[in-house]
């Protein structure tokens, strides 16, 4: 990802990419991830990144490489992790495995000169629906100061009613019966972290009411969230490269994390 290197190296802040650092290994499976540390006196704001991939692919490199850029440029640590996929490993593995990389940021914090109570986590697509679980589920010291999420499942039933049936991956990762204990619309309660929901209008995989439905709930048991809607926007951040029209949400993305990590 040489390009990405290059983007970082541009930015108004200087930072050290450290690659395949392993933060886990569940059943002996290492577990790796990337991180970028801001030059400069810290302690610095961090975000821990979630690909996606359908439960059953990707890595920290795939999927998410256009968020790194803004974040950097901004000033923010973030740490891109690997986690356990789908079909060899079921619900609840990648939950738990967000939470252990959160508890490798939180140990290694000095290290890493991070900010241990402004830490957020963020997730496209499955990503997305790993984060909005683990942000309405952690408590106490691994609760994240915010969620980023990117057009991911909020409501396994839902989701289910509305394409007709879920996809391989999906089905793989929770099976049939876990839809609503694997939802994060089931666990809404007032101290939440905040939300953030990023989500196309044309997104064909992940319906767009996915994330203005989990955010009316929350307003109403009186947690915070917001949706920015992308206008006309297809599934995948990767996609939306390609159209200026669709890149204003990466200055929303960085605004609203300063501003709720202040």
């Amino acid at each position: 990802m040489f390009w990405i290197a290059a983007l970082i190296g541009l930015s108004a802040f200087a930072a050290d990419l450290k690659r395949d650092i392993t933060f886990s290994s569940p059943g002996g499976l290492p577990l790796t991830l990337d991180a970028s540390i801001p030059e400069g006196k810290g302690p610095h704001p961090a975000v821990i990144i979630v690909h996606g991939g359908g439960f059953v692919r990707g890595d920290k490199q795939t999927y998410v490489p256009p968020l790194f850029p803004p974040l950097t440029e901004a000033g923010f640590a973030w740490f891109s992790i690997n986690y356990r996929l789908a079909p060899n490993h079921q619900f609840p593995a990648p939950i738990e495995d967000l939470k252990a990389a959160f508890e490798f940021v939180l140990k290694n914090a000095k290290e890493y000169n991070i900010d241990t109570k402004r830490i957020a986590i963020m997730g496209e697509s499955a990503g997305g629906t790993i984060v909005a679980y683990y942000g309405a589920t952690a408590k106490g010291k691994l609760r994240p100061r915010a969620v980023v999420d990117f057009y991911g499942v909020t409501d396994w039933e839902y989701h289910r009613d509305q394409l007709g049936k879920l996809s391989e991956g999906a089905t793989s990762w929770i099976g049939l019966t876990e839809l609503k204990a694997a939802s994060a619309m089931t666990y809404i309660k007032k101290d939440m972290p905040p939300f953030l929901f990023i989500h196309g209008t044309k997104d064909e995989q992940v319906p767009f009411p996915h994330s203005p439905r989990m955010c009316s709930e929350m307003l109403l048991k009186g947690a915070v969230c917001e949706v920015f809607t992308v206008e006309g926007a297809p599934h995948g951040v990767g996609p939306w490269e390609k159209d200026p029209a669709f890149q204003a949400y990466k200055k929303k993305m960085v605004e609203w994390l300063k501003e709720t990590m202040h």
